[in-house]
């Protein structure tokens, strides 16, 4: 992730800022000494940020229907979970410290 604030620089930096703080701005109002123009800040996300929401948005929908599922089947009487299956995933899930 990339962040551009002009109004982030240095003093050395701003030596001919006067002028351009006192330009009016996209937005048709003149800013005042000292301030930036909000036109100049600027944010950039990587594509793996995009990839990372689709990814946590894809595993919440299919979660979202297997809790459904199970859902459905306890509501019909049908659900029949497994003690022994259940064991297992409480040890594993104490032993990798829950880190799934």
């Amino acid at each position: 992730m990339k962040i551009y604030d002009r109004s982030l620089t240095g003093a050395t930096e701003n030596t001919g800022r006067s002028q351009e703080t006192q330009a009016v701005g996209s937005a048709g109002r003149q800013s005042g000494a000292g301030r930036s123009s909000e036109a100049n800040d600027r944010v950039e996300f990587s594509s793996s940020l995009g990839s990372l929401s689709q990814a946590l948005s894809s595993f919440g929908a299919s979660r979202a229907n297997r809790v459904d599922a199970l859902a459905d089947l306890y509501r019909s009487g049908n659900y029949r979970p497994s003690s022994l299956d259940t064991s297992r995933g409480m040890i594993s899930d104490a032993l990798s410290g829950g880190a799934d």
